[in-house]
C-alpha cells in the first residue's frame, strides 16, 4: 500500500507541475498586453514602463514562472491587478458559493442517479428500463445552460418559487443562501445524474451476471434481496470513480451556470478576469481547479484501492 501511495503521490506532484508549465506557456503567447489593457490604448509610454515593471512583466518569462510556482507552493498567490487586493482572498470569498453548489449538485446527482440505474438494471430491457435509458440519454444531450434557462421560467419567472439569479450570501441565513443555490444545483446536476443513472446500470448488470449472484438465488435468496444484498454493493466501486470525477468537474466547470445566475462563485470570477486580462488571477484559478481535479482523482484512487486490495499490490491503473 505504502508504494501505491508513493507512485500516486509522485504522479500527482507530475500532473500538477506540467499543468503550471501549460497554464503558464498558453498565457504567455496569448496576444495582448496586460498593462494596455488596464491603462487604455491613449497611455503614455513611461507610465506604460512603469505598470509593467510593477506587474513584473519586464522580467525573463522563465523568473517569472519560477517566482509564480514558488508563491503557489509558498500560498502567496500574488495581487489582482484588477482588484487591486491578494488573490488568495478574491478566492476564499468565492468558493464559499462555488464549493456548496457543487456538493449540492452532487448530492442531488447521487439521490437521483443511483436508484434509477438500480431499477433500470432490475427491469432489465423492459419498458421502465427503455424508458429510463431514453430518459438519461436526453439528459446527457440537454445543454445544462439552455436547462438552466427553462428552470428560470418556470420556477423563477412564472412559480416565483425561487430568485432567478444573484446570491442572497450566507450572512442573510442558511435557507435564503440555499434558495439562490437550488436552481444552479439542479442545472449542474441533471447532466451528471444522467451520466451516473448509465453507469450505475451497467455496472448493476455486469454484476449480476456473476456466479456468487447466481449462488445466492440459488440458495434461495429473493430476488430483490440478491440484488441490494450483493449486486448493488459490488456495482457501487465504478460508481464511487464516476462520483469523485464528477465533483472534480462541478467544481471546476460551472463558469457557464454561475454566470447564467449571476453567482459571485469561483467560475465567474474566471470569467470576469479573462475578460479584464488579470493574468494572475486567470493562472492561480486554472492551476487550483485542476489542482483540484487532480486531488480528487488521486484520493478516488487511494479509496478504489482501499476497497480492492488487488490494486494495491500491482499498482495498477483505476
Amino acid at each position: 500500500m505504502t508504494l501505491f501511495l508513493v507512485k500516486r503521490l509522485i504522479m500527482l506532484v507530475a500532473t500538477l507541475l506540467v499543468a503550471a508549465v501549460v497554464v503558464f506557456s498558453v498565457l504567455e503567447i496569448l496576444p495582448g498586453d496586460p498593462a494596455l489593457v488596464m491603462l487604455g490604448v491613449s497611455a503614455q509610454p513611461d507610465t506604460l514602463a512603469a505598470l509593467r515593471a510593477e506587474m513584473g512583466l519586464d522580467q525573463p518569462a522563465w523568473l517569472r514562472f519560477f517566482q509564480w510556482v514558488g508563491g503557489l507552493v509558498t500560498g502567496e498567490l500574488g495581487r489582482s491587478y484588477t482588484y487591486d487586493v491578494p488573490v488568495s482572498e478574491l478566492i476564499v470569498e468565492r468558493v464559499v458559493v462555488s464549493l456548496p453548489l457543487a456538493v449540492m449538485a452532487l448530492t442531488l446527482s447521487t439521490v437521483i442517479a443511483i436508484p434509477l440505474g438500480v431499477i433500470a438494471a432490475s427491469r432489465h430491457n423492459k419498458p421502465l428500463d427503455i424508458a429510463l435509458t431514453g430518459a438519461a440519454q436526453f439528459g446527457i444531450a440537454i445543454p445544462n445552460f439552455w436547462f438552466a434557462i427553462l428552470l428560470i421560467l418556470l420556477f423563477s419567472v412564472t412559480l416565483q418559487w425561487v430568485p432567478a439569479g444573484g446570491f442572497a450570501g450566507w450572512d442573510a441565513g442558511f435557507w435564503p443562501a440555499v434558495q439562490s443555490l437550488l436552481l444552479p444545483a439542479f442545472a449542474l446536476a441533471l447532466p451528471q445524474a444522467a451520466i451516473l443513472t448509465r453507469v450505475t446500470r451497467s455496472s448493476v448488470l455486469e454484476v449480476l451476471q456473476e456466479d456468487f449472484v447466481r449462488t445466492a438465488r440459488a440458495k434461495g435468496l429473493s430476488r430483490n434481496a440478491a440484488l441490494w444484498r450483493h449486486a448493488v454493493r459490488n456495482a457501487l466501486i465504478p460508481v464511487i470513480t464516476i462520483l469523485g470525477l464528477q465533483f472534480s468537474f462541478l467544481l471546476a466547470g460551472t463558469i457557464i451556470i454561475e454566470n447564467v445566475f449571476y453567482l459571485p462563485g469561483l467560475g465567474r470570477l474566471l470569467f470576469q478576469a479573462i475578460a479584464q486580462r488579470d493574468l494572475i488571477v486567470v493562472k492561480d484559478l486554472v492551476v487550483l481547479l485542476a489542482g483540484s481535479v487532480v486531488l480528487v482523482n488521486f484520493l478516488v484512487d487511494v479509496g478504489y484501492a482501499v476497497l480492492d486490495p488487488r490494486l494495491r499490490s500491482g499498482g495498477g491503473h483505476v
